[in-house]
């Protein structure tokens, strides 16, 4: 990170969406620049035309004034930014703007408008991304498409890729803690649970998928085909009977994995990962038992998932994947043993 130091007003807009590590370095180089930051923080309608799942200007508000709290109370404040420039073109006390490589461009611009107005130029102060092990740059777009936490580290643990992980009294712990939104219905009718569900995902951020054949099976009944499914063609641990089988048909894209009760697998693993990359409806046959599956899909998964899968006498689970699923099932996993 550099810095010129002795500024009397550095400016500095963006997004911030999923606060990372990366954006606190553009803030804090803002911070050592000048005796004020002014921040300009994007609106929502020039978020969401960007991206939908990108989160309210009033949460990317709170998250950058913690972050600025974090290291110094005064010195700086908050603004809404309304358009590409901002205000940036016409200030005229502002004397520094921290961009990033991919912004300079934009800073650049800013100055010619000001010399047209007879403005000095500001003083551009370039912060270097943020990478990760693998090189990667950490970006909210990374976070919001599921590869990465806000520190950059990659939510995938390179050894599950090549390594059976195998439940233990530690992770089974953790699982006992239920965690998503119950739809309870009765066992005999499960269509009763997955109407309710599917009335309140009137819109998806992310993919839809189901998890278990009767899941599934009720989920197509009800006109509805999830992005991928993944069955085994049990319920209960017992064979279903032919008129209780899931009709892959509706699925243009047919996959098959191996993950034997208990255990989950590289081979699992890798086929997700395939499956959410299919470009058309998945169905995946899982060899063994796919109930374990949503603690590698939801890290796998962009934010914004939908996962739906049955809890046998009581009714049906919907979870979303969010960066607190993510790291739950990254604690989770952590707690498997490595065979």
């Amino acid at each position: 990170m550099t810095s010129n130091g002795g500024h009397t007003r550095c400016l500095l807009g963006g997004t911030f969406d999923r606060l990372h590590h990366g954006h606190e370095d553009l803030l804090r180089a803002g911070l050592e620049a000048a005796s004020h930051l002014e921040v300009h923080v994007t609106t929502d309608s020039m978020a969401f035309a960007k991206d939908h799942r990108i989160q309210s200007m009033e949460d990317r508000m709170a998250a950058v004034e913690a972050a600025l709290r974090s290291v110094r109370e005064t010195g700086w404040s908050l603004h809404m930014l309304e358009d590409a420039f901002g205000p940036a073109p016409t200030h005229t006390t502002a004397d520094a703007l921290v961009v990033s490589p991919e912004t300079r461009t934009g800073g650049e611009a800013i100055n010619r408008k000001r010399s047209e107005s007879g403005l000095a130029p500001l003083v551009l102060i370039e912060v270097p991304h943020r990478r990760n092990a693998a090189g990667t740059i950490l970006s909210s777009t990374a976070i919001r498409n599921g590869s990465m936490d806000v520190t950059g580290e990659a939510w995938i643990n390179p050894s599950w890729r090549t390594h059976v992980m195998a439940m233990s009294p530690d992770a089974e712990a953790h699982l006992k803690t239920p965690s998503g939104t119950p739809y309870k219905g009765p066992e005999a009718t499960p269509e009763v649970a997955m109407a309710a569900v599917l009335d309140d995902l009137t819109s998806l951020d992310g993919p839809l998928i189901a998890v278990g054949d009767v899941t599934a099976r009720v989920m197509l009944e009800l006109d509805m085909v999830p992005d991928l499914a993944l069955i085994d063609g049990q319920t209960k641990r017992m064979a279903l009977n032919e008129d209780e089988t899931v009709d892959t048909s509706h699925f243009p894209v047919r996959m098959t994995a191996s993950s034997p009760a208990g255990v989950l697998t590289p081979n699992l693993l890798e086929q997700l990962e395939r499956a959410l990359h299919a470009e058309e409806a998945c169905v995946m046959t899982v060899d063994g038992e796919e109930d374990m599956a949503p603690l590698y899909l939801h890290l796998l998964a962009p934010l914004g998932t939908v996962i739906v899968f049955g809890m046998p006498g009581w009714g049906l689970m919907v979870q979303r994947t969010t960066l607190a699923m993510k790291a739950r099932c990254r604690t989770i996993l952590n707690a498997f043993e490595v065979k």
